[in-house]
């Protein structure tokens, strides 16, 4: 049950957001210390600030500066007790036009980030320093994001690798499969032409010949359109009407009787680069599933809408419809509705369309009970 929903990209993201979490929490910890330890250092700073001033305590100045001047990385500033900035530390100021406007930016910045240390120099005067990160904490505290999005930016790249090699494994099995199809058909193919000659010879009947020889033409046909898959097919102008009268002439003689076709145009001649070959294959296959779809009677519309960039090609038909889960799946390879069937036409009409004619095929509607259209798109 569970590795229904669970696959090799859910587990990469899964394993991504564990490995994303832990580094979150380590650095948030290790940055929260690093925190509390400047924190450390800016009140012994301040301290050593106060003797100074006050000159209280017997801590040699020598020793006092020299815990003031030892602090090179974080930036802090000291104030009177109306914030107006006295001194300050690890500010670089040299390239700055308005140096008391940029301390004043900096000193608010500062007010957001901690809460400044007071220093009491004496019962009517204050002091306050004011301190930010230094340049470790700041890295540290943005490190886990940028490992964040090194390891989606890792997850994406593999994930995409491992898809692209799947598809052309497929690609491979599809122009194997088709090869061998072609192959395989061209053997008998041979065989019944000879047989058809020797039956011419022997004056057999002419009507039967002749069905035969439509029969073998039309295998021959289909062997033609197997072994253009996978290789570079040729596209040529062609009158589209032309094929779409010729493929349904095929069709209505095979068709049941109550079955009506119907074909509509804006144009009466429409030119379009095709190969024709696998382009009857697909406006075939899209027939044939509509007859499966009407069971025996109803009605298959052909509109054709030609425009300036492209040719849009509907096909419709007053069959049962695709249910709404299974519009994005049609395409798909081994996916079928039929209790027959292996489910590769519709994924064969896409791969031609798509890959060989650089055009568009989609479900453009379906309702249940209604009927389905689909649409293609040829550019120009």
């Amino acid at each position: 049950m569970i590795r229904k929903y669970i696959n090799w990209k859910t587990f990469l993201v899964l394993l991504a957001v564990s490995i994303a979490a832990t580094s979150l929490y380590y650095a948030n910890h290790l940055t929260k210390r690093l925190a509390i330890e400047e924190r450390k250092k800016v009140v012994l700073i301040a301290e050593a600030i106060k003797s100074v001033v006050s000159s209280t305590d017997n801590i040699p100045d020598n020793v006092v500066f020299m815990l003031i001047n030892d602090n090179t990385t974080i930036p802090l500033m000291i104030t009177d007790a109306n914030e107006f900035i006295l001194s300050h530390n690890n500010i670089d100021t040299q390239k700055i036009d308005h140096v008391n406007v940029y301390l004043k930016e900096k000193l608010v910045e500062m007010k957001k980030q901690h809460q400044p240390i007071e220093i009491n120099i004496s019962p009517v005067q204050k002091q306050f320093v004011f301190y930010g990160e230094s340049e470790l904490l700041t890295k540290l505290r943005y490190f886990p994001y940028i490992l964040l999005i090194i390891l989606f930016l890792f997850i994406i790249i593999v994930v995409s690798y491992i898809s692209t090699s799947n598809r052309q494994l497929q690609d491979r099995v599809w122009v194997g499969m088709s090869k061998e199809t072609a192959h395989q058909l061209g053997t008998p193919l041979t065989s019944l032409v000879a047989w058809i000659e020797h039956l011419k010879s022997t004056q057999s009947d002419v009507n039967v010949l002749d069905e035969m020889q439509k029969d073998v033409d039309r295998l021959k046909l289909i062997a033609d359109r197997f072994s253009k898959i996978g290789s570079t097919p040729k596209l040529e102008e062609e009158h589209l009407m032309e094929h779409l009268d010729g493929i349904i002439s095929y069709m209505q003689k095979r068709a049941p009787k109550s079955i009506h076709f119907k074909v509509t145009s804006n144009k009466e001649d429409i030119l379009v680069v095709i190969c024709g070959p696998l382009f009857d294959w697909v406006i075939e296959n899209l027939i044939r599933n509509s007859l499966d779809a009407m069971e025996g009677k109803g009605q298959i519309s052909i509109h054709i809408t030609d425009e300036i960039t492209q040719t849009l090609i509907d096909i419709s038909d007053t069959g049962k419809g695709i249910a709404p889960i299974n519009i994005k799946k049609v395409f798909k390879p081994g996916f079928s509705t039929k209790k027959r069937g292996w489910g590769l036409g519709l994924s064969l009409a896409k791969r031609i369309i798509s890959e060989y004619h650089y055009g568009d095929i989609f479900v453009k509607k379906s309702e249940l009970g209604k009927g389905t259209t689909f649409r293609i798109v040829l550019k120009r």
